[in-house]
C-alpha cells in the first residue's frame, strides 16, 4: 500500500535532520521511508536483534549498533533536530520470561538514546509507548487521563518511558512526546518469531495450511491499527507548533475487533476461510480489552487514521502471502 506522504505533509521535513532508532524494524522503517519521502536527512540506528536489513532503505545512514552503546548513539544523533524513538523489546510474554533484559533495553536504552538527544541539542523526541500502559483496566474507551496499571514487566517499561520523557521536558530544553500505540500491524512485521503479533502469527499459520492459534477464548478485543496510520502520527508530532512537554497521546483507529473475527476475517482474505482458530490458554500479561479515545489525538494533533481497518488488513495480508 503506498501513501502520498507529500500531499499530507508537504515540505515540512524538507532537509530535515532525523534519528530513527530501531529504523531497520517494522514500524522504524516505515517512519524512514516517509521521511525520506518528504526529503528529510535521515540516519537510522538498529543492532538488528529485531530488524532486518532488508528493511533498511539505502537513501538512510545507517549506524549498526545498540541503543545501549554510548559511542554509537552520539554517532547517529549528531546534528539531529528531531529523534523518533523506536527501538525496543516489544513481547508482552518474553518480557514475562526475560524482565532483566527488557527493563535494560527498553528503559536504561530510552534515557540512553534522550540523554544523548539533550546533549545534542535535538528539538523534539516522539516515543513509541504504548496501550499496555491501560492495563486490565475494564474501562472503554481508554482516554490518556485513566491512571497507568501495568500488567507486564514489558507495559512497566513503556510507563516509565513516558515519565522519563516527562522529566525531560520539565527539566532540560528538549520537548517529549509519547505516542501511545494501539495493536500496530502491517507490512515487514516479523512473523518468524515465537512472540509474533498476532497478525504476523496468524498469517504464518494460514499461509501454512494450518488453524491461527487463538489465546484465550477469542473475545478479546483489540484497537488494531494499520501502521501507516502510526506513522501518520509521528510525523504530526513531530511539525507541532506549540511544546508538547511530555504528554501521552493515544493512536489508533477507535475500533474494536475481537481476536476472533480477525482470525475468521484472514482466513477468507488467505481464501482458506475452512481453516477454523484453535484455542489455547490465555497468556500472562494479556489484557482482555482495548479500545482508544481518539479525542485528545485529533484535537492536539489534527490525528484521524488515513487507513481503516479492513484495508490495512488487505495490504498487509497480500504483503505476508507475496513473502
Amino acid at each position: 500500500m503506498q501513501t502520498n506522504w507529500p500531499q499530507l505533509h508537504a515540505n515540512a521535513f524538507a532537509a530535515v535532520r532525523c534519528l530513527v532508532t530501531g529504523g531497520a524494524g517494522f514500524i522504524g522503517s516505515h517512519i524512514v521511508d516517509a521521511l525520506l519521502a518528504l526529503g528529510a536527512k535521515v540516519t537510522v540506528i538498529d543492532d538488528l536483534s529485531g530488524g532486518a536489513t532488508q528493511n533498511l532503505n539505502l537513501a538512510a545512514r545507517f549506524v549498526e549498533g545498540s541503543i545501549l552503546d554510548e559511542a554509537a548513539v552520539d554517532d547517529a544523533i549528531a546534528e539531529a533536530q528531531l529523534v523518533f524513538h523506536q527501538a525496543a523489546k516489544v513481547s508482552v510474554p518474553a518480557s514475562v520470561a526475560d524482565p532483566v533484559l527488557y527493563n535494560r533495553v527498553n528503559v536504561d536504552g530510552t534515557v540512553m538514546v534522550l540523554d544523548a538527544a539533550r546533549r545534542a541539542g535535538v528539538k523534539r523526541f516522539m516515543f513509541a509507548a504504548s496501550s499496555s500502559a491501560y492495563g486490565d483496566s475494564t474501562e472503554l474507551p481508554k482516554i490518556e487521563t485513566m491512571p497507568p496499571l501495568a500488567a507486564s514487566p514489558y507495559a512497566a517499561n513503556k510507563i516509565a518511558g513516558e515519565q522519563i520523557l516527562r522529566a525531560y521536558a520539565s527539566t532540560y530544553g528538549i520537548d517529549t512526546v509519547s505516542l501511545r500505540y494501539f495493536n500496530i500491524f502491517g507490512p515487514r512485521q516479523n512473523a518468524n518469531s515465537a512472540y509474533a503479533g498476532v497478525i504476523a502469527a496468524f498469517a504464518k499459520k494460514i499461509l501454512a495450511g494450518q488453524g491461527p492459534v487463538i489465546t484465550g477464548d477469542g473475545s478479546a478485543t483489540r484497537d488494531f491499527t494499520f501502521v501507516h496510520n502510526a506513522v501518520h502520527a509521528n510525523l504530526l508530532a513531530a511539525r507541532h507548533p506549540q511544546r508538547f512537554g511530555g504528554e501521552m497521546i493515544n493512536i489508533a483507529t477507535g475500533r474494536a475487533t475481537s481476536v476472533r473475527q480477525l482470525a475468521e476475517a484472514m482466513a477468507r482474505l488467505l481464501d482458506r476461510p475452512d481453516l477454523h482458530p484453535q484455542l489455547a490458554p490465555a497468556r500472562p500479561g494479556d489484557v482482555a480489552h482495548s479500545l482508544a479515545d481518539l479525542a485528545k489525538a485529533e484535537r492536539v494533533l489534527g490525528y484521524a487514521p488515513i487507513v481503516d481497518f479492513e484495508a490495512g488488513l488487505r495490504a498487509t495480508v497480500e504483503w505476508y502471502r507475496d513473502q
